[in-house]
């Protein structure tokens, strides 16, 4: 895969994991609301794709040594990771009871960032273990602080 697709897969695929699970977790706790958890993983999918895509794309520009073809490559492959990875979060919302769709998602997302992590690690040489707990821990500790930042919004807006 060439690096302007894969760091763009990678940065998609892991800020469509973080930012789509935070998003849901704590729009769960503060009104577990279905439509409301649905209503924002339709908008990070979106919004967020956009948002990412054009970070990569203007870091990609400002680093001032890669070709156009290789910025756009960056951009689209963010994009596109991002979109997708978001939107797959919405399937157990819409079959599941909503805890059980949040425990699903989280499963899922934890599963997405174990094997992409495990996979970079292996191809830079470095033990797989370190690279993926490290990058568990990072998820987890979002799921806490979006959870409680939830319940508290619940007891100060409700």
């Amino acid at each position: 895969m060439k690096r302007s697709i894969k760091k763009g897969f990678g940065f998609g695929l892991t800020s469509g994991v973080i930012t789509t699970l935070g998003m849901m977790v704590g729009l769960n706790a503060s009104t577990n609301s279905k439509l409301a958890v649905i209503g924002g993983i339709i908008a990070i999918a979106i919004a967020d794709a956009f948002s990412d895509a054009m970070g990569i794309h203007i870091a990609e520009e400002s680093e001032n040594r890669h070709s156009t073809r290789e910025i756009w490559e960056a951009t689209f492959s963010t994009w596109a990771s991002k979109f997708l990875i978001a939107l797959t979060f919405v399937v157990p919302v819409l079959a599941f009871r909503l805890y059980a769709a949040i425990v699903m998602s989280v499963i899922w997302g934890l599963t997405l960032i174990i094997i992409f992590s495990f996979h970079m690690a292996t191809q830079q040489g470095v033990k797989p273990y370190k690279v993926v707990l490290e990058h568990v821990a990072i998820v987890v500790l979002v799921i806490i602080i979006t959870h409680y930042a939830g319940k508290w919004i619940a007891t100060i807006c409700f």
